[in-house]
């Protein structure tokens, strides 16, 4: 019986790592077309001689930054992903990765792959949703007419082109080349693809949004992986690329973007008809079932329904009704703060969490008041429920309030307001409105019914 094979790449990787001075000594990982670029903490420690005499190794470059080893096209493609294996394992997280993996259904694994492409994106989204509302400010007011076409041109920018971010971050999350997942997603949003005609129907830039892009770029790195497993390595360099974006281009130009547009705009038609006829209900039970949503997980999976509706309509209209859940559980701190006078650390904590929890952080007073308590986690959700009904019946009633961005909720959220009338007085009232109903029915109802008696009459321990 002969022995397996060994993959060349993998012995490769393994024959390196202790000749750059082990995996501590490695900050980070990268590499170009033919060089594997090392993050080292101490150069000392690298074995310069025994890495230039290693067989794989072409030569050695140095700078200021990186230390890098020429591998060469294509070989340094196989080697790179291998090398970063091997210092996962040998750290230990590899482990960690694999407990962890125990406990995760598929469903949470794709959830969190959700996240990790999405989340990277908020800070760009607060900060384009901010300079759009204090645009949309100006030219409500007529104020500064020279700026206004500056500060809108620098607010889309980034939503114009949100597909290859998405894109990028995909094909990084999933494995494949993150350049190649932005070029094939970049499809989506180029004007040229108006001359295309797909399902008997001419295309237009952006069908699909950020769906298309996502799923163009898995299919991207589909493609490379295939690739990589079957072309030979004097020919990965050119081939790779090539076929990459080549097939999935062209699925994504011939199929992708007609399916990817026809979802997109079932959810935005879905998001309006929900409000516009039973906003009031809807409101109430989002309201009240995105505390649970946030403890499980699951409220990932809203992130690309948020992101489509922000790239259709210019706003999510669900936002500002989740972040009432936010309203509710500061009013049920604030309802324990007074009945259980006598916890003073309890009251401490509280004191301090208040602010963050007003201004939307949330997790200080859920993992440090509600949520240890029991029943108060409950009667938050409770307010949350009627602050989201508020809002949805007002957004039943014709007064539309979006957000801009994801991310900011509580009093954060008001400069990212929007709605059928941008910035108005009316969204921002109603907005107002709602995390005030919050408040209050977060506060009543656990002033009421969130503490029992043993509770109430406990005496803390010193």
């Amino acid at each position: 019986m002969t022995a397996p094979e060994t993959d060349p790449h993998q012995a490769t990787a393994t024959a390196l790592l202790p000749l750059v001075g082990g995996a501590d000594n490695v900050t980070s990982v990268a590499h170009c077309m033919t060089r594997l670029r090392l993050g080292l903490r101490d150069r000392t420690l690298v074995q310069d001689e025994a890495l230039r005499a290693h067989p794989a190794v072409l030569g050695v470059v140095e700078d200021d930054e990186t230390y890098q080893i020429v591998l060469g096209p294509g070989t340094v493609a196989r080697v790179t992903p291998a090398f970063e294996a091997l210092l996962l394992s040998t750290r230990g997280e590899a482990i960690k990765a694999a407990q962890k993996a125990r406990n995760a259904t598929p469903a949470k694994l794709l959830l969190r792959r959700v996240a990790n492409i999405f989340v990277p994106l908020i800070p760009a989204l607060i900060g384009c949703g901010v300079i759009a509302g204090l645009n949309g400010l100006l030219v409500n007011l007529h104020w500064l007419p020279a700026l206004t076409p500056a500060l809108a041109a620098i607010a889309s920018g980034f939503m114009a082109l949100i597909a290859v971010f998405v894109g990028l971050n995909t094909a990084k999350e999933f494995g494949g080349t993150p350049i190649l997942g932005g070029a094939v997603a970049a499809i989506v949003v180029y004007a040229g693809v108006a001359k295309v005609e797909a399902f008997g129907q001419q295309l237009s830039p952006g069908q699909g949004g950020v769906l298309g892009a996502l799923a163009a770029a898995v299919l991207a790195v589909h493609v490379e992986k295939w690739c990589r497993r079957r072309v030979p390595e004097a020919l990965d360099v050119l081939v790779t690329p090539t076929l990459t974006v080549l097939v999935a281009g062209l699925v994504t130009v011939y199929g992708l973007m007609y399916v990817a547009g026809e979802v997109s705009a079932a959810i935005g038609t879905a998001a309006d008809w929900l409000l516009a006829h039973a906003g009031a209900v809807a409101g109430f039970v989002l309201g009240g079932l995105f505390l649970p949503l946030v403890m499980l997980g699951l409220h990932q999976a809203l992130i690309p329904i948020h992101t489509t509706l922000i790239e259709q309509q210019g706003h999510t209209v669900l936002l500002p009704i989740l972040a009432m859940a936010g309203a509710g559980q500061v009013g049920a701190a604030a309802a324990v703060y007074v009945r259980l006078r006598h916890h003073t650390d309890l009251r401490r904590t509280i004191k301090s969490a208040l602010p963050a929890g007003l201004l939307g952080v949330g997790e200080p007073l859920i993992y440090g008041v509600s949520l240890p308590l029991g029943r108060p986690f409950i009667t938050a959700c409770v307010g949350g429920a009627f602050g989201g009904g508020f809002v949805g019946l007002f957004n039943m009633l014709g007064t539309t309030v979006g957000s801009t961005a994801i991310g900011p909720s509580g009093w954060a959220l008001f400069p990212l307001l929007a709605g059928d009338q941008g910035l108005a007085f009316t969204t921002v009232a109603v907005y107002a409105g709602g995390l005030l109903t919050g408040y209050v029915a977060g506060f009543a109802a656990t002033y009421l019914f969130g503490l029992d008696r043993a509770t109430l009459t406990a005496t803390p321990a010193p």
